[in-house]
C-alpha cells in the first residue's frame, strides 16, 4: 500500500463472491477490511475507488438456477440484491464504493476485448482435454491437489471427469515472468508466507488452463468472440471485473489513475487463501498477456471457522452476518471482525466469543466511558467543549498500511483503557461535588480533558466503526449524554 506522497488516487478491491448462496461472514470480513482501508485512505487525502460486486457466471450458478426453476439472469438478479444490501448492513462508505456485476453489459464487452488482446498475443488456442473438475471451486484439479481422491475444500462433492474441446490460455508461457514479478516485488503478496507459497507453485511449472466451456453444455457465460459455440470460463471472465469496473478499455485516463501503469502500479487486491492461485498467478499472467499493468499488491487472508471447523451448510455452522447485525448492530460486527479476526490467519467465530468481546470492550469499554464522561459534561460544563480535528495518528495508520487492522484497533482501545484509568485515578465525578472551589475547577478541567480524549478516540475509530465514531462526535458537539451506544448483552 502506498503512502500519501506517492499518489492521490487509491484503488482497492475485494474478490467478487459467487451469487449461488447468501453472503457469509467470511466475505463480510473481507469487505469490512477493504472498507476500513478505503475510509482511512480517504481520511488522509486520497480519492478512493473501492470495488466490490458479484460474480454471476459459471456452472454452479447455472446448475442452481435450473434447480430452482429460474432463468439464470433472473436468478442472479435476485441474489445480487442480497449482496448489494451489504452496503447498508455493514456500513460501507457510499462515496468510494463501486458495485459491479459480471452480467453487466459493459463488463461482458470488456471481457471480450481482453480475450481478443490475449488472442492477438498468441496466448489462446484450442485443444481437446480431459480433466478432473471441482464444480465447487470451478477449477480443474491435479492428483497432487486431491485428498483421498477429492477436493480438500469440497470433500463432500464428487469430482467431475470432463473431456471436451476448449480454448486454453498459455499460462505456462508466463512462468518466468511471474517469478521475475515476485522477485522484483518481495511484498507483492502479503503476508510473505503466501508469496513463498505461490512462488513454489509457479516454480513447479504451470499448466495451461481452459478458458471456455461448450455453450451446448453450459450456456451461462460471456460469449467467446468469434465463436458462438463457446462461452468464457467463469474465472477468466470474473477476474476482468477489477478493470472493467474502471471503464476499461474506453476510459484509459481513469484506468491509469486508479489501476496504475507498468512503471507505477496502484491497485490493491484483498482475497482469501482459497483465491491465492487465481489472484496472484492466473490473473497476473492474464494482465501480462493483455499488455496491462500488474496489481500493486495482493493481501491474502484466512478463513473464519466455527467451533474450529470450516463452515458448511451440512454441518449447520454457517454464520449469517445479516443476522448478527440485526441483533447486535453494524458496528458491533465490524468491531469483532476487525479486532478479533486475524488479518492473515484463520480465525474462529462463536456466539460466546462475540458476546464476551462485545460486553468487555463495547458495552463496558467505549460505551461506558463515553456515557460517564458526557453525563459529567452535560451536568457540569456550561457549553460544548471546543474540539479540533487532528491529523490521523501515524502509529495507528502504520498498522492499517500493514493490513494489521487488529493491531490498529488494539492501539485505539488502549486509549479507551487510558481514559478509564484517568477517570479512576482523578475521580472527577467525586471532586466536582467538593466544597473546595479549587477541587471543583480541577474536576471541571479533568472533565473537559476527557471530553477531548473521547473525541480523539472517535477520530481514530472513524474508519473502523464509522457509526459509533459519528455518534461520539455528535454527543460531544451537543454536550449531551448519548443514548446507550452498546447495551450490555
Amino acid at each position: 500500500m502506498q503512502h500519501k506522497e506517492e499518489s492521490k488516487k487509491f484503488y482497492i478491491t475485494t474478490t467478487l463472491p459467487y451469487v449461488n448462496a447468501k453472503p457469509h461472514i467470511g466475505f463480510a470480513l473481507e469487505i469490512v477490511q477493504a472498507d476500513t482501508i478505503a475510509r482511512y485512505k480517504k481520511l488522509i487525502g486520497y480519492e478512493v475507488f473501492f470495488n466490490t460486486g458479484t460474480d454471476e457466471h459459471g456452472q454452479k450458478i447455472y446448475d442452481k438456477a435450473l434447480e430452482e426453476g429460474k432463468d439464470p439472469q433472473a436468478y442472479v438478479d435476485e441474489y445480487a440484491e442480497k449482496f448489494r444490501v451489504l452496503k447498508d448492513v455493514l456500513g460501507l462508505d457510499e462515496e468510494s464504493l463501486h458495485f459491479i456485476r459480471t452480467s453487466d453489459p459493459h463488463h461482458k464487452h470488456a471481457a471480450q476485448v481482453f480475450w481478443q488482446r490475449c488472442a492477438e498475443n498468441g496466448d489462446i488456442y484450442q485443444k481437446l482435454y480431459k480433466i478432473k473438475y471441482c464444480v465447487g471451486c470451478e477449477l480443474e484439479k491435479t492428483d497432487s491437489e486431491l485428498v483421498d481422491g477429492r477436493c480438500p475444500l469440497h470433500p463432500n462433492a464428487e469430482l467431475e471427469l470432463r473431456e471436451e474441446e476448449n480454448y486454453f490460455f498459455r499460462f505456462s508461457k508466463y512462468q518466468q515472468a511471474l517469478l521475475a514479478l515476485y522477485a522484483a516485488r518481495p511484498d507483492f503478496v502479503i503476508p510473505d508466507f503466501r508469496q513463498n507459497e505461490i512462488t513454489l507453485f509457479v516454480e513447479r511449472g504451470l499448466e495451461d488452463f481452459s478458458i471456455s466451456r461448450l455453450k451446448a453444455k453450459m450456456p451461462w457465460g460471456v460469449p467467446v468472440p468469434g465463436d458462438d459455440e463457446h462461452v468464457m470460463y467463469v474465472w477468466f471472465d470474473a477476474l476482468i471485473n477489477y478493470i472493467s469496473t474502471l471503464g476499461w478499455p474506453e476510459d484509459e485516463e481513469k484506468f491509469r489513475e486508479f489501476w496504475g501503469t507498468l512503471e507505477k502500479p496502484n491497485a490493491i487486491q484483498l482475497a482469501g487463501k482459497d483465491n491465492l492461485r487465481q489472484q496472484t498467478a492466473m490473473w497476473q499472467a492474464m494482465l501480462l498477456s493483455a499488455g496491462l499493468p500488474n496489481s500493486k499488491q495482493v493481501k491474502i487472508g484466512g478463513f473464519i471457522t466455527s467451533g474450529g471447523q470450516k463452515m458448511s451448510k451440512s454441518l449447520g455452522n454457517v454464520i449469517d452476518p445479516l443476522e448478527i447485525v440485526a441483533e447486535h448492530g453494524t458496528d458491533a460486527l465490524r468491531y469483532y471482525l476487525l479486532r478479533h479476526a486475524h488479518p492473515f490467519e484463520d480465525s474462529d467465530f462463536s456466539e460466546e466469543k462475540f458476546i464476551e468481546a462485545y460486553n468487555a470492550n463495547l458495552a463496558n469499554g467505549i460505551g461506558n466511558l463515553v456515557a460517564r464522561v458526557m453525563t459529567l459534561a452535560e451536568a457540569h460544563v456550561a457549553s460544548p467543549v471546543a474540539v479540533e480535528d487532528r491529523p490521523f495518528e501515524w502509529a495507528i495508520g502504520e498498522q492499517i498500511e500493514r493490513y494489521a487492522l487488529n493491531e490498529a484497533m488494539d492501539l485505539i482501545f488502549e486509549e479507551v483503557a487510558k481514559g478509564d484509568l484517568y477517570m479512576q485515578e482523578h475521580e472527577p465525578y467525586k471532586a466536582i461535588k467538593s466544597g473546595d472551589e479549587a477541587a471543583r475547577e480541577k474536576a471541571k478541567a479533568d472533565i473537559i480533558k476527557m471530553v477531548r480524549h473521547i473525541y480523539h478516540i472517535a477520530e481514530h475509530l472513524a474508519p473502523f466503526m464509522p457509526e459509533t465514531a459519528q455518534k461520539i462526535k455528535d454527543t460531544v458537539k451537543a454536550n449531551k449524554k448519548p443514548e446507550t451506544l452498546f447495551a450490555r448483552k
